[in-house]
C-alpha cells in the first residue's frame, strides 16, 4: 500500500509539472498566427487614419469591471497587428462609428484552478522533490522522517532456527552461554536469590570462527525474541542519528522483554573515544556515549540481554568493557582438532559422501582453519563432485577442496618456460628434503609446481601431526631454515640465485627478529622485551613499532638477527650440499608428474636412506630446546 501511495505522489507532480510548462510555455495562438505586435499609440494612430479595416477585442476582468483588453486586427493593407489597452470602453462603440467590423468576446470569469497551480506550482515542485528523494535516498526505502529509528531486524515469529546442535569447535563458548540462557527461560530462578545475570556479553574472537551463530543459537535455545542489528547501522551522515536509533533499539527491545539484543561488529561503534577526527562531537562518539548510558540504564528487572561480536577487542572503549557494561567475555578462538572434527560433521550431515572419505584424517590436514573456512571447503569439494558428475563427494575432492582454501586454485594454464619449471621443482626440493630431515619438523604433505593463487608459483605443503600452541628454539631455527632451503638448493644446482625467494627471506627475516625482540631468546641481549608496537586505533590497522631502545642495542639486534640467519643458512646447506644427488632425483620425479603426495615423497626419501652412509645424514647441531608462549602461523609455504 505504501509503494502505491509512493507511486501517486510522483505521477501528481509529473502531472503539475506538464500542466505547469504547457501553461506558461505554450506559445500564445496571437504569435502563432503570425500576428505583429505593434504599440497601443500606434494603434490609435491607425484607427484614426482610418487603416484599421478588422478589429477584435479580447477582455479580461477583474471586479466584474473590464480593466484591459487584447485588441487584434487587419489593416487595409492585410497587415494583422496585436496590442494592448487599459479602460477601452468606448473603442469598440467608436470603431463601429467608423464603418469597422468590431468582433468583442465576452469577458471572462478567472480561472481559480490555473491561477493556484501557476502560482503554488514551484513551491510544491520543490516540497514534493524533496519529499521523494529523502524517501529513497536510505536503504528499504525509509521514510524521511524515520532516521532516528532503529534499523535492528526483529525476529519474534520467525525466531532463529538454529540451536547449540549447530554449533560445533566451542564447547567452553557455550558453557559460558548457558547461564544467559536460563535466565532470559526462567528469570524469577535468579532473582530469588538475588544473582544479577550479565547485561553484557561479549564474543571475541577471529573472522569465521562462529561468533554470529553462536548468537542466533543462544537465541533459538532460550527462545525469545532477538534483536540482530550490524555496528554500522547506527552511524549515518547526520550527527545524532546514530545515539537515536540505540534508544529505539533499546526502547523496543523493551516490549519484547525477555529478549536478546545481537549487535555484530562491535568495534564499528565502539571504538576508543577521543580517538576519532571530530572529537567530542564526532557522531561516533554520540553512539557509542548513548549505547553506554542505555547499558546502565537498564532496569534490574529488565530481561534484556546485550550480545556483541568483535574481532577486534583491543580498540574497543574500556568504559564499554567494565563490569556491568559487558560483564562477560567470551573467547571463541580458532577450533583444536577435536573441534575441526565437529564442525565438518555438522557441515557434512546434509550431504553424500563416498566410503573412503575420513573425517579425522581431514581434521588433522586442516590446522589453523576456522568455522567458516570448514563450510567452504566442504562446499568447494562438493562442487568439484558435481563438476565431475560424481554422484558422491569423495577423499580425493576434499583434499583438492584443502588445497583450494590454503592455496588457492590451480593456475594450469599459466605459461611457464621449461628452465624457470626446474627453477621452481629444484626450489620446492629443497624446502621438502630440509623439511623431511630436520627433528620435529612438521611433516611433507603435498610439494607442487602447479601455479596457485595469485602469486604462488609453486609450493610444499607441511601440516603438522598435532596442533602446537607452544614453540622452541630449536623448531623456531628449523622453521627458518625451511624457509630459506629453497634459495640454498637455487644456488647449488644453478650457481645463481632469483627472486622466488623474496617471501622466504621476508617470513624468515621476521621469525628471525620475533625471536630476538619479543621471544627473548638471543643470549647477548637477554630476556628483555625491545620494542613497542604502536597502533593508531582510529586508523584500524596501521600498526608501526615506537623504539624503546638505543641506536647500540638496534645494531647488535641487526647482528643477532642476522648471526640467526647465517646459521640456519649454513645449516640448510650442509644439508643440501650432502644430498644434491637425492635432489636432482626429486626434482626430475617432481618435472615429470608435477606433484608428489606424502607417501611418493617418503618413498623416495627411504631408498635414498638405504643407499647412503649412515655418518653422512645426521650432521645437524642440536639446538636448546627452550619454550616460549608463541602460537605459529599456517605451516605452508609458497614460493612468491
Amino acid at each position: 500500500m505504501s509503494k502505491i501511495v509512493k507511486n501517486l505522489g510522483l505521477y501528481l507532480v509529473l502531472v503539475l509539472a506538464v500542466v505547469t510548462m504547457v501553461n506558461t510555455y505554450l506559445t500564445p495562438e496571437e504569435v502563432q498566427n503570425n500576428y505583429e505586435e505593434i504599440s497601443y499609440s500606434q494603434f490609435v494612430k491607425e484607427l484614426n487614419a482610418g487603416h484599421v479595416k478588422i478589429l477584435q477585442i479580447r477582455n479580461s476582468t477583474q471586479g466584474g469591471e473590464i480593466s484591459s483588453a487584447t485588441i487584434q486586427g487587419e489593416l487595409e493593407n492585410g497587415q494583422r497587428f496585436l496590442t494592448y489597452g487599459l479602460d477601452v470602453t468606448g473603442l469598440p462603440d467608436k470603431a463601429t462609428a467608423m464603418g469597422i467590423t468590431v468582433t468583442v468576446e465576452a469577458p471572462q470569469k478567472n480561472n481559480w484552478v490555473m491561477t493556484f497551480m501557476t502560482s503554488l506550482f514551484p513551491t510544491l515542485l520543490l516540497i514534493g522533490v524533496w519529499v521523494y528523494f529523502m524517501n529513497n535516498m536510505q536503504p528499504g526505502g525509509s521514510r524521511a522522517m524515520t532516521f532516528g529509528k532503529s534499523k535492528a531486524k526483529l525476529f519474534l515469529d520467525t525466531k532463529p532456527k538454529a540451536t547449540f546442535a549447530d554449533v560445533a569447535g566451542c564447547d567452553e563458548a557455550k558453557e559460558e552461554l548457558q547461564e544467559v540462557i536460563q535466565f532470559l527461560k526462567d528469570p524469577e530462578k535468579f532473582k530469588k536469590l538475588g544473582a544479577k545475570v550479565p547485561r553484557g556479553v561479549l564474543l571475541v574472537g577471529s573472522p569465521g570462527t562462529g561468533k554470529t551463530l553462536l548468537a542466533k543459537a543462544a537465541a533459538g535455545e532460550a527462545n525469545v525474541p532477538f534483536f540482530s542489528a550490524s555496528g554500522s547501522d547506527f552511524v549515518e551522515m547526520f550527527v545524532g542519528v546514530g545515539a537515536a536509533r540505540v534508544r529505539d533499539l533499546f526502547e523496543q527491545a523493551k516490549k519484547y522483554q525477555p529478549c536478546i539484543i545481537f549487535i555484530d561488529e562491535m568495534d564499528a561503534v565502539g571504538r576508543h573515544r577521543g580517538a576519532g577526527l571530530g572529537g567530542g562531537h564526532d557522531e561516533r562518539e554520540q553512539t557509542l556515549n548513548q549505547l553506554l548510558v542505555e547499558l546502565d540504564g537498564f532496569d534490574d528487572n529488565a530481561s534484556t540481554i546485550l550480545i556483541a561480536a568483535t574481532n577486534r577487542p583491543d580498540i574497543l572503549d574500556p568504559a564499554l568493557l567494565r563490569p556491568g557494561r559487558f560483564d562477560r567475555h567470551i573467547v571463541v578462538d580458532k577450533p583444536d582438532i577435536k573441534g575441526r572434527e565437529e564442525i565438518l560433521k555438522v557441515h557434512m550431515k546434509d550431504k553424500k559422501f563416498a566410503d573412503d572419505v575420513d573425517v579425522g584424517i581431514l581434521a588433522r590436514r586442516t590446522p589453523g582453519l576456522v568455522g567458516a573456512d570448514l563450510e567452504n571447503l566442504v562446499n568447494e569439494a562438493a562442487l568439484l563432485a558435481a563438476r565431475h558428475d560424481k554422484e558422491k563427494i569423495e577423499m580425493q575432492d576434499l583434499e583438492e577442496g584443502i588445497e583450494r582454501v590454503m592455496a588457492g586454485t590451480e593456475r594450469k594454464s599459466r605459461l611457464i618456460s621449461e628452465h624457470e619449471k626446474k627453477i621452481i621443482a629444484y626450489h620446492e626440493t629443497g624446502h621438502a628434503i630440509v623439511a623431511k630431515i630436520l627433528p620435529g619438523a612438521d611433516p611433507v604433505h603435498k610439494i607442487s609446481i602447479i601455479p596457485r593463487g595469485h602469486a604462488a608459483l609453486g609450493y610444499t605443503l607441511q601440516l603438522p601431526e598435532e596442533d602446537k600452541f607452544l614453540m622452541s628454539k630449536s623448531e623456531l631455527m628449523n622453521r627458518i631454515t625451511i624457509l630459506l632451503s629453497g634459495r640454498i638448493s637455487e644456488e647449488i644446482i644453478f650457481g645463481d640465485i632469483t627472486s622466488g625467494a623474496a617471501n622466504d627471506i621476508e617470513r624468515a627475516t621476521q621469525l628471525a627478529r620475533q625471536m630476538v625482540t619479543q621471544l627473548g631468546m638471543s643470549e647477548k641481549l637477554g630476556l628483555v622485551k625491545l620494542g613497542k608496537q604502536r597502533e593508531e586505533i582510529f586508523l584500524g590497522r596501521d600498526i608501526s613499532e615506537e623504539r624503546t631502545y638505543s641506536d647500540e642495542i638496534a645494531y647488535e639486534i641487526d647482528k643477532e638477527v642476522k648471526t640467526i640467519i647465517d646459521t640456519c643458512y649454513e645449516n640448510a646447506k650442509e644439508i643440501l650440499t650432502l644430498r644434491r644427488g637425492l635432489m636432482n632425483k626429486i626434482a626430475n620425479v617432481l618435472l615429470e608428474r608435477e606433484v608428489l603426495d606424502a607417501e611418493e615423497f617418503e618413498k623416495l626419501m627411504n631408498e635414498e636412506e638405504k643407499e647412503s652412509k649412515p655418518d653422512e645424514l645426521e650432521k645437524i647441531p642440536e639446538l636448546p630446546d627452550l619454550r616460549v608462549d608463541f602460537v605459529p602461523n599456517s605451516g605452508k609455504d609458497f614460493l612468491a
